[in-house]
């Protein structure tokens, strides 16, 4: 059968999909894609792999891909990131049999992106970008997609989209932030761009970023023409958002634990999703969310998700006629609805005096006492906290370490160089010298070899003088039985 393209694609392998599930790391797992496809998604993708690593690692293959074969879990796309043509169409190659389409990822805005070379830090190198499609394009049974960022200026995105296009991309999705907006400054996304992309391409178009309930979708289709819409924050906090219905969460969240029972994931990936799923009533009930935090097995999950519907169950038989939601939400804190990601201003505020007085708690840094100081404390530091109540970490109390001469990490106490051990062995390697210190022993190991080798050539210098000594006996023996 031939591959289909284009409209042709989405209408046939994709079922004319509008409502979309985004690929998110961690959090588009099998269980979460089969409650949202309860609840009205059409269309799911796998969360981001790392090319490389799936081509290489086959325990990577089984936990992400292969051991999550479902057949209500279609059509389904596998979203890669990659630099590498090679190295991209063969782990693509690994992968098209158990999905729909897979996805170049040129969309990731975060620092591991950067650092990887990856995501929207190859939006600039579209020769690179050009080639990788191209050769997926012609290598691969199914069709190829892309999901990008925009630039700031329209008519550059407008261009960077018909370049895919030309180069093989059969479907587009478009989020409408550049990739320095993100985290508390991810702003609007622009709707705009994506307009412009759909009239300037003739493949389908999904549009992201906005996303909060199904009157956002309608109204996002209205404004751009794209063909289906794209969910990530709105779905994590709403899995019935595409349905246009606001669930009470321990609807959603004991629907999730169920499906997790059949199709296991990391306990990480649940304790993620609760959080989402209950993030306003955590912000009431701060010991639960501690626990949560805490807990270590699916079951102690499950508790916390109970206790959570218990106090929420018993404020409502407790809730007054008339009685309207706090903090300025749309609905009662159990209630699924969207979360507005605060700006860096109200995240200061949030973090700093007002939102202490409150009571509540930022989400990188929480409050906590020690000898009657308060003092912001990372979750990192928290959970270190728990581990060791004893641990302090006041600056002054740090123990002060003696720098190495080269390149100021701390050197090692016993260096007879006075370095640290990167620096020390480089040193010692370069003037064949021994640093006991660090147990680097260049100087002796060399001894022992030259000594070795001196050993080895008297062996050798014996054994030829022995063979020596032997042949001259054998012929004086030849030579008196000649005479006989």
């Amino acid at each position: 059968m031939p591959k289909l393209r284009g409209e042709a694609f989405w209408r046939e392998t994709l079922r004319s999909a509008h409502y979309v599930v985004a690929p998110m790391v961690d959090q588009s797992e099998l269980a979460w894609r089969l409650l949202s496809r309860r609840h009205g998604a059409q269309l799911c993708y796998t969360p981001m792999l790392h090319a490389q690593v799936f081509l290489r690692d086959a325990n990577y293959r089984r936990e992400n891909l292969y051991g999550e074969a479902c057949p209500e879990d279609r059509p389904l796309i596998v979203q890669f990131c990659a630099n590498d043509p090679e190295v991209f169409v063969q782990a693509a190659l690994l992968a098209q049999d158990y999905c729909d389409a897979i996805d170049l990822n040129l969309g990731c805005p975060q620092m591991i992106a950067k650092r990887g070379h990856y995501g929207a830090f190859l939006q600039e190198e579209w020769d690179l970008l050009q080639r990788m499609i191209l050769l997926a394009n012609e290598k691969l049974s199914v069709p190829i997609t892309c999901k990008i960022r925009v630039f700031p200026e329209i008519d550059k995105t407008v261009k960077y989209a018909q370049m895919l296009e030309k180069a093989g991309c059969q479907l587009l999705t478009v989020h409408g932030r550049t990739k320095e907006q993100k985290g508390p400054l991810a702003g609007v996304a622009s709707w705009e761009h994506i307009q412009a992309v759909r009239k300037a391409v003739s493949i389908p178009v999904f549009a992201n970023g906005n996303i909060q309930c199904l009157s956002d979708v309608e109204e996002c289709i209205r404004k751009t023409g794209v063909h289906g819409v794209m969910s990530a924050e709105g779905n994590l906090h709403n899995p019935a958002l595409f349905e246009g219905r606001n669930p009470l969460v321990w609807e959603m969240a004991e629907e999730y634990l169920e499906i997790v029972q059949k199709y296991p994931c990391p306990l990480s990936y649940v304790r993620a999703h609760l959080f989402k799923l209950w993030h306003h009533t955590l912000q009431v009930y701060q010991q639960l969310r501690e626990e949560l935090a805490k807990v270590k097995t699916l079951e102690g999950i499950v508790d916390v998700n109970r206790e959570l519907k218990l106090r929420c169950q018993e404020e409502i038989a407790n809730q007054k006629e008339g009685e309207k939601p706090k903090e300025g939400l749309p609905f009662f804190h159990w209630i699924c609805q969207p979360y507005i990601r605060p700006g860096p201003k109200e995240r200061c505020k949030e973090n700093g005096a007002s939102g202490t007085e409150k009571g509540v708690r930022g989400k990188r840094a929480l409050e906590e006492e020690e000898d009657g100081n308060s003092e912001l404390l990372s979750k990192n530091k928290q959970k270190k906290k728990l581990r060791n109540p004893n641990k302090s970490f006041d600056p002054s109390l740090k123990p002060k370490y003696a720098k190495c001469d080269q390149c100021g990490n701390p050197k090692g106490n016993k260096c007879v160089f006075n370095m640290c051990r990167g620096c020390c062995k480089k040193r010692a390697f370069r003037e064949t010298a021994d640093c006991p210190g660090h147990g680097l022993l260049f100087k002796t190991k060399y001894e022992k070899s030259l000594s070795w080798q001196s050993s080895q050539r008297v062996i050798q210098n014996a054994e030829i003088s022995r063979r020596g000594d032997v042949d001259v006996g054998e012929a004086a023996v030849l030579k008196e039985a000649g005479d006989g």
